[in-house]
């Protein structure tokens, strides 16, 4: 049931349940980082937001020493994997197998919040995959027929059956099996026991943006020095493994709601008893939904190219990651920047496979990435105070009318900012040239064979948006050049240029 995510998102049993080291400029908080344990991995945990980036990150890509990876030769494989409910267009697919959707509730806070938008003067974009990213409006959800549509849904399931195929479950990796400077293998644990199994051709790791870059680590490839420390074996030194580490930071601007249309009943005994048996039947109603219906990106300043902030709103008050239900009838918006500065890393904490690894992404490192927060609650304060809301607005709950100082809004920020749940990054593609690529632009391990990665580890840096689009895209590209495919291309589509870098909006 989508509107049930937090259910394994906040539970150990289909994740790995990570924590960051405790977190210097954000009062030594050690903040949550859930990553799917379970096929289609974190795409059956996330909330189904299905948001590409913008098509400068794919450029900025190509300018970071990712060559073919511009967004002229990505848009053709997100195009390749989506189905579209909409239809298909030349941003849109529409025959792939992951299914997209739009929200299905038509609840008045989500008309408020794009209409106050537009009062504010941000534009209204009707696809912010599409042309034009920049503006408020409805989101893509990764959600059929009522269901979660993981990428296990549309890529695993349906070739099962498949003689080439084999598949096993409750399994962990511990190393990969090199012969030289040859991968041969993968030794894994399963029920207690130690296993192998041997490559043909190639392998190739999708652990993710933790655990891809800690399998190599314990397989001896990452910095010598690190290695030799826990005494692990050298097998190739490459420094960036681990390192590069980026992430989305967000907040939660909360107002209360005058009117009982928020989801705090829905979250009772009883409402959520008819909201299951109605989805149960039919797979439709507030059963059927995450809620993140609409949301938006905009500028946080004159001269910034394409947007840098993000907003996914939600007629609901979050608490704790969702643990906690809602207190009082309330709406919120989830904010944060999209580009930080804060660059961090990942290190082993010992040789055993089972030891989560040290995590230290730096949040709120640079002065900027400050500065960005602060606009992200202003900015948003400014929607909320738009004429749309005025049928619903009570006082403000988070951060409170208390809160007005540029000095109390960075304390609030270090008190309540939480991760986004989109680590990536530490497995950067890259020139050979470049002393901290791991891989090449064809996925490839660089200075070993028969070695591959592919998953958002491998992003250079951190796109503007949501990860799990943007990573299927990656698989779909990187499937074409592991079968030495030519790559797709568009002759090239209009993206939309803000009229004036001068102001903000």
């Amino acid at each position: 049931m989508p509107a049930a995510l937090t259910y394994n998102l906040c539970d150990d049993k289909y994740n790995w349940y990570y924590h960051t080291l405790p977190q210097a400029h954000m009062n030594n908080r050690a903040l949550y980082w859930p990553r799917g344990r379970v096929w289609g991995g974190s795409s059956s945990l996330n909330a189904m937001v299905y948001i590409r980036g913008h098509a400068e990150d794919y450029n900025r890509w190509q300018r970071e020493g990712a060559a073919g990876w511009d967004y002229q030769h990505c848009l053709p494989y997100f195009r390749k994997a989506q189905c579209h409910e909409l239809g298909e267009n030349r941003y849109r697919g529409g025959s792939g197998p992951l299914h997209v959707s739009r929200g299905k509730t038509n609840h008045p806070l989500h008309k408020a919040f794009i209409e106050a938008g537009q009062q504010a003067g941000y534009p209204f974009t009707d696809d912010m995959n599409g042309y034009q990213q920049e503006g408020l409006g409805w989101m893509d959800m990764t959600i059929y027929k009522g269901k979660r549509w993981s990428t296990a849904s549309a890529y695993l399931r349906p070739v099962l059956s498949r003689p080439n195929l084999k598949t096993e479950v409750r399994c962990v990796a511990t190393r990969i099996l090199f012969d030289g400077g040859r991968a041969v293998g993968v030794e894994y644990m399963q029920d207690g026991q130690k296993k192998k199994v041997f490559a043909e051709k190639e392998v190739i790791l999708s652990g993710g943006a933790i655990n891809s870059p800690q399998l190599l680590m314990l397989s001896g490839v990452g910095n010598a020095d690190d290695l030799k420390e826990l005494g692990i074996p050298v097998v190739q030194h490459l420094p960036g493994v681990g390192s590069n580490l980026q992430d989305h930071l967000e907040l939660y601007v909360q107002q209360q709601c005058t009117q009982p249309i928020t989801l705090y009943k829905a979250q009772k005994p009883f409402h959520m008893v008819k909201i299951g048996l109605e989805w149960l039947s039919l797979f439709t109603g507030y059963g059927a939904t995450a809620h993140l219906e609409s949301g938006g990106f905009i500028r946080s300043r004159p001269n910034v190219t394409h947007p840098d902030i993000q907003f996914h709103f939600l007629p609901s008050q979050v608490i704790d990651h969702g643990r906690v239900a809602s207190k009082i009838e309330a709406y919120q918006v989830h904010v944060g920047p999209m580009r930080s500065t804060s660059i961090g890393w990942m290190k082993l904490k010992s040789t055993n496979p089972l030891d989560h690894p040290i995590l230290q992404p730096n949040y709120l490192s640079t002065d900027i990435d400050v500065w960005e927060f602060r606009q992200c609650v202003k900015l948003s304060r400014e929607i909320f105070a738009q004429k749309a809301f005025d049928p619903f607005r009570g006082p403000e709950v988070q951060p409170g009318p208390q809160i007005q100082s540029d000095d109390d809004i960075d304390a609030f920020v270090r008190q309540k900012a939480d991760s986004a749940y989109h680590p990536s990054c530490t497995c950067k593609m890259g020139s050979p040239s470049d002393p901290m690529a791991v891989v090449g632009a064809d996925t490839r391990v660089l200075g070993l064979e028969r070695l591959r990665v592919v998953d958002a580890s491998i992003m250079p840096s951190i796109v503007s948006g949501n990860l799990n689009a943007p990573t299927i895209m990656i698989a779909e590209k990187a499937a074409d050049i592991i079968r030495g495919r030519p790559p797709l291309a568009d002759p090239g589509v209009p993206v939309y240029q803000p009229p004036t870098l001068e102001t903000q909006r």
